[in-house]
């Protein structure tokens, strides 16, 4: 697969691969910003700048009708570390994708109005997701035990519901031109698309974008946990839920593959330690799953399940232990190609964090007003 880079004058880069096989184009616009990057009373904002990019740009009032148009499709997200933008068109319209995502990027079209829509919209999807369904707010009760001072220590969508609400039109301002700029964004296009086509069509339309002053990222760095972390709420929800989490390496480290093997080991599919030990043989669980936080800065390896009926949390505890205490004992005997695949400090690093167990979330009973 041959992918070609180029740098601009104005700080964009530009990754692309051509495939002819289909008739399509698809643009990936990737913002160097996150929830990470937010102040820790102004929180959400990338999350709702998400939103607010869909709202309308310096020239064109309505970004999804001309691209419907074209006969494109387009979406977003965000996540701690950055946001990223995406669509897709014919190959026979692919300049209508250039010319809407340089426009967002060079301005938006900021409006009381605009923010208001845009911030009810955010407000709603924080009470579904965080306020009105059982174990939303798990999020909102387990980073601030396992972060005390890093910035992951809030959810993307906020760390308090009244952050979005007492948003401001110039603190929104704000946030779009110190991060939304073509010196801290990668546009990767593939398709049916040529380099020269690719290169001559982001100088016309990125090209007079101006460059900004993106602040140099300077964040507190989370010191080191020297003992175990623990808490329990009570909820009136359906099941007992468990949650374990442990401090792992970034994800450009060489040790984050490690991490990533692992969580595949003790949970991808039925046939898993995890899935196959403690919820088909010993009925211990109802389900469980392992995974990894997968960011930038130093993140999480987190184990969660609902126990079965009759099971207590207590005893769902001490059944991952032991699990865990059992696997780690195992590690020389595990396939070779897993084996080598894990270097030898890195699988002390992973494993030693057994004695580093975070959070254990108890949610049960009567519902407690008030929380």
């Amino acid at each position: 697969m041959k992918i070609n880079k180029h740098c601009f004058p104005n700080g964009l880069r530009l990754v692309h691969h051509e495939d002819t096989s289909t008739q399509m184009v698809a643009l990936n616009i990737v913002y160097d910003v996150g929830a990470r990057d937010e102040h820790p009373e102004h929180t959400g904002f990338a999350h709702l700048f998400e939103h607010l990019m869909f709202g309308g740009s310096a020239h064109i009032p309505d970004y999804d009708t001309p691209l419907q148009l074209a006969g494109g499709e387009n979406n977003a997200w965000t996540n701690n570390d950055i946001t990223n933008y995406y669509l897709t068109v014919p190959k026979t319209n692919v300049e209508t994708a250039f010319w809407l995502e340089s426009d967002r990027m060079l301005e938006l079209t900021f409006s009381e109005q605009g923010l208001e829509v845009q911030r009810g919209v955010v407000m709603e999807e924080f009470k579904q997701r965080c306020l009105n369904q059982p174990y939303g707010d798990i999020g909102h009760l387990f980073r601030p035990l396992a972060f005390r001072v890093h910035p992951y220590r809030w959810p993307t969508i906020g760390k308090e519901l009244s952050h979005i609400e007492q948003a401001t039109l110039d603190e929104v301002k704000s946030f779009f031109y110190r991060f939304y700029a073509p010196n801290n964004a990668v546009l990767a296009v593939t398709g049916n698309i040529s380099w020269e086509e690719t290169v001559r069509l982001t100088e016309k339309w990125f090209g007079p974008v101006p460059r900004r002053n993106v602040p140099v990222r300077r964040l507190p760095q989370e010191p080191e946990q020297t003992e175990e972390r623990r808490l329990t709420v009570e909820r009136n929800v359906p099941l007992d839920a468990l949650l374990m989490g442990y401090h792992m390496c970034d994800r450009g480290s060489a040790d984050y593959y490690t991490f990533d093997i692992l969580s595949d080991i003790l949970s991808n599919g039925r046939s898993s330690r995890l899935n196959r030990r403690l919820v088909q043989e010993q009925n211990i669980f109802s389900g469980i799953d392992a995974y990894i936080s997968g960011t930038r800065d130093a993140g999480l390896l987190q184990i969660s399940g609902k126990p079965a009926a009759g099971v207590s949390l207590e005893q769902a505890e001490a059944a991952v232990r032991k699990e865990l205490e059992e696997f780690i004992d195992a590690i020389p005997e595990i396939p070779v190609i897993v084996r080598d695949n894990i270097k030898e400090d890195a699988r002390i690093k992973a494993f030693d964090l057994k004695k580093r167990m975070l959070y254990d979330i108890k949610e049960f009973g009567e519902d407690n007003e008030g929380e």
